[in-house]
């Protein structure tokens, strides 16, 4: 029998007139920091599906669907982390209510990073899984070229060569192809992982919200620098990163140490770039065990 409960207990929430998911899980006595969980591009809350009801039996935990992802509504809208943060940070404001420790993988790290720079009242700490860095792009590209780099990003952007696109890599078998490159150990992506990453690309307007998305993430103006903010942050930091990561380099995670040295950084031998998902008994204990050294753990 399936667990109606295996992503937490799940309830609709709206922002800015749009329709929008979240799930919780909460200890049966006490109280504690809440934690919120926000996924990667491609993903949703219910990429948390074996990390949401186990942390949830320790402190109050959210997980939300990110507009325009997951079963959020799909709609044409300024994308980027900046943007994102306001939906989490309205989030925190109308369901969560206290200070709490804002965790992401991937895209969601860097959102997590965002919310903690942008609205530092609403995060106690932060849990980066896989961070990016939009300001990367312009340190590896060379002043001289960004002009000829930047056309024909717009030509490979344009509207009428990423929906067929979309499309096209939508399929069952280019997903799973894909999914397997974000992992270590290929036999984790299963089809209960295939359903999450393929349901939502089906749901209406998923194709023009995918363009909006994949323009956004080629522009400068996607999010702020990750080392500028990691620079700027007075919380409490964990970057939790796999050695086998093959979407961002594992090397960046010395460099973001390098500019935040009181960050806690730990590499994971045999894990790709959802530590989260591939290691869960490995990441929920070492979120659980780093929420008791900063006094951040129930009771």
């Amino acid at each position: 029998m399936v667990d109606p409960y295996r992503y937490g207990v799940q309830r609709e929430w709206c922002w800015r007139g749009w329709q929008s998911r979240y799930s919780f899980w909460r200890p049966t006595c006490g109280g504690g920091t809440p934690l919120i969980l926000l996924h990667g591009f491609g993903a949703s809350l219910q990429h948390w599906r074996y990390n949401l009801r186990v942390l949830g039996e320790y402190q109050p935990t959210y997980a939300l669907d990110l507009m325009g992802l997951g079963a959020a509504e799909k709609p044409i809208a300024a994308y980027g982390a900046e943007f994102w943060a306001e939906q989490v940070y309205a989030f925190w404001q109308q369901i969560v209510g206290q200070p709490g420790v804002i965790v992401g993988n991937s895209i969601g790290a860097l959102i997590a990073l965002t919310c903690a720079y942008c609205y530092p009242q609403m995060a106690a700490g932060v849990v980066m899984l896989s961070l990016p860095d939009p300001a990367v792009r312009e340190e590896l590209i060379p002043r001289a070229i960004a002009p000829l780099v930047s056309g024909i990003e717009q030509i490979f952007t344009a509207p009428w060569l990423l929906r067929p696109l979309f499309y096209t890599i939508r399929r069952p078998c280019i997903v799973k192809r894909w999914a397997q490159l974000a992992y270590a150990n290929p036999a984790c992506v299963d089809d209960e992982l295939l359903d999450i990453l393929l349901t939502p690309a089906y749901d209406r307007d998923s194709d023009r919200a995918f363009v909006q998305m994949t323009r956004a993430m080629s522009r400068t103006d996607f999010g702020p620098s990750a080392k500028t903010m990691l620079k700027t942050v007075s919380q409490p930091l964990l970057l939790i990163w796999g050695k086998q990561d093959r979407f961002i380099p594992p090397m960046l995670s010395q460099q973001f140490q390098q500019v935040q040295p009181r960050m806690q950084v730990v590499e994971l031998d045999h894990t790709g770039h959802c530590p989260h998902d591939e290691h869960p008994d490995r990441v929920n204990g070492l979120i659980l065990d780093w929420l008791r050294s900063h006094e951040l753990a129930r009771g």
